[in-house]
């Protein structure tokens, strides 16, 4: 197909439904000398979700413009932006996003044979290229480096190197790869744009970047693998894809902030075959079928309100289990379940108290690696006794009686708010610690302390000369649960702490920070359920 295609109608392919081009010039005189060179990247952090699919309908595009298309695995990259995946897990990663990629590609009849995959580490550890990080290094900014990655690296309070090299091992990537073009979300400009102004002071040349636009989420605002009611999983089941499509925000004639349109128009459209419509079905009751050829026929019809919500998310909810019915079977097998238990192993659940005859509690479950050693160390005094949440301070004002110390109000979502004495006071401001995010013990006795009662913890790095309160992942939500890896007791109510038999002693003396920043019990990570890790700028450090 594509050797039939004009240079004009292979531009168009390519730049369809992008919001931005960089470049188009550029693009515009190698489409009419030769095939364009592009290449995708993807980090292997969270799970896939369905917005991957649209890039994965341009991927389609380009493919059928005759470009020969790279899909990088970033792995390493997935390391250095705040450690969003172990070390650990990478290998693992990498295999679960290779393999779903290929099936969603798939789903959208994508011939495998045109594409090339990569993973990052296969050539970002060599010699030449550890040579022109540092080549680099010696003439980005430490302000161009930051800003470049303020949309895409997870932005902490006290950001680590690593995210700071991100943005350059990006730009790096355009030339190993010997691509013409990069293409992403609209999210990367600055890093395109950062690597439009470092490369050539390598003497590399400057690079085409196609952009995307973010479609917004199921609940509007950015979909996000973060956010469960954001998005929906590739292996979602049926029922639930009906149950989150139910849920999805669709106000009638909003066409700007809807993220199924957004999708019917990124993904659903571009993957019809020639006289393929998108149908609505209707009882006659209610007005009979209604086809749309184009999309813009779709938006004017939602906007003027002649097209009900209901029967959009219906329709949506045909095409999207249309595309994930491919993906549900592929990884319906006892490989493709132990890669995706590897890949994302469950937290384990540990049952409270003890059980009947005497015996300390057990888990419920446990997966491999991190899970099995979790399990070992269950017992009376683990953290699954503890009800740690993401609280942020409203108020914070000087003790009454003590002038080291400072009691704060803390909400910890669902409208409740707790009274905390705390000793940061000595290591902040009051106005430092208002509308602080912070990681708060919620499940300990009320008790009085210097004549004020406090009815909880912030919890706290506290070093020879300075104390710094946990840093919570950037996004997180107040009310948000947080749990030690390997011990989820989120689904099992958890008590108050028994002061008497000093549980909260015995936990606490295992809580530390380690070399790299992160909270730690013992050697599992404090994390929230989505895996992001709390962490602090003070390594080595206890936890009080």
């Amino acid at each position: 197909m594509a050797a039939a295609l004009t240079p004009e109608e292979k531009e168009h392919l390519i730049t369809r439904n992008l919001q931005e081009v960089l470049g188009q010039d550029n693009l515009r005189t190698i489409v009419k000398e030769r095939d364009l060179k592009i290449y995708w990247g993807t980090a292997t952090t969270g799970k896939p979700h369905i917005a991957y699919f649209v890039p994965m309908s341009k991927v389609a595009d380009f493919l059928k413009a005759g470009c020969e298309v790279t899909i990088l695995f970033a792995d390493l990259h997935a390391y250095l932006d705040n450690m969003k995946a172990p070390w650990s897990l990478l290998q693992e990663r990498t295999k679960y996003y290779e393999a779903v990629i290929k099936a969603m590609l798939t789903s959208l009849g994508v011939p495998l044979d045109k594409l090339r995959f990569v993973c990052g580490t296969d050539y970002q550890l060599s010699k030449e290229y550890t040579l022109d990080v540092y080549r680099l290094s010696s003439v980005v900014t430490q302000h161009d480096a930051k800003k470049a990655g303020a949309e895409v690296v997870k932005q902490v309070e006290h950001p680590l190197m690593s995210g700071i090299l991100y943005p350059g091992l990006q730009a790096l990537d355009e030339e190993y790869l010997k691509v013409d073009a990069q293409f992403g979300g609209v999210d990367q400009r600055k890093i395109f744009t950062f690597a439009e102004k470092y490369l050539p002071q390598l003497g590399y040349a400057k690079r085409i970047h196609l952009m995307n636009p973010m479609i917004p989420g199921l609940a509007g605002g950015k979909m996000s693998s973060s956010e469960e009611d954001s998005k929906i999983d590739l292996l979602d089941s049926a029922a639930k894809v009906k149950s989150k499509i139910k849920k999805a925000f669709c106000e009638p004639g909003n066409i700007e902030d809807n993220g199924l349109l957004k999708f019917v128009k990124h993904v659903v459209y571009p993957m019809f075959k020639d006289g393929e419509a998108f149908t609505v079905h209707r009882k006659p009751d209610f007005g009979g079928d209604l086809v749309f050829a184009e999309y813009e026929q779709l938006e004017a019809c939602f906007a003027a309100q002649e097209l009900h919500p209901g029967d959009l998310k219906a329709t949506v909810e045909g095409y999207i289990n249309r595309l994930l019915e491919p993906i549900r079977k592929s990884f319906d097998t006892d490989f493709y379940r132990e890669l995706t238990e590897r890949a994302y192993p469950a937290p384990v659940k540990v049952q409270a108290g003890k059980q009947a005859g005497g015996g300390k509690a057990q888990p419920a479950a446990a997966g491999a690696g991190t899970n099995n050693a979790a399990a070992a160390a269950a017992g009376e005094n683990t953290p699954d006794k503890l009800e740690l949440k993401v609280g942020q301070i409203m108020d914070a004002v000087k003790h009454p009686d003590a002038d080291s110390l400072c009691v704060l109000t803390v909400d910890i979502g669902g409208g409740e708010r707790k009274a905390i004495v705390s000793n940061l006071m000595a290591h902040y401001t009051l106005e430092q610690l208002r509308e602080r995010f912070v990681v708060v013990l919620t499940n300990m006795k009320a008790s009085k302390i210097r004549g004020v009662e406090s009815e909880g913890l912030v919890l706290y790095a506290a070093g020879t000369e300075k104390c710094e309160a946990l840093a919570v992942p950037e996004g997180s939500k107040v009310g948000e649960r947080i749990i030690v890896e390997g011990f989820d007791n989120t689904g099992n109510p958890v008590p108050a702490l028994n002061p008497k038999k000093k549980v909260w002693d015995k936990i606490q003396a295992e809580l530390h920070t380690g070399t790299d920043g992160q909270a730690l019990w013992k050697e599992f990570s404090l994390m929230t359920l989505n895996g992001d890790r709390v962490t602090s700028t003070l390594p080595g450090c206890s936890i009080k």
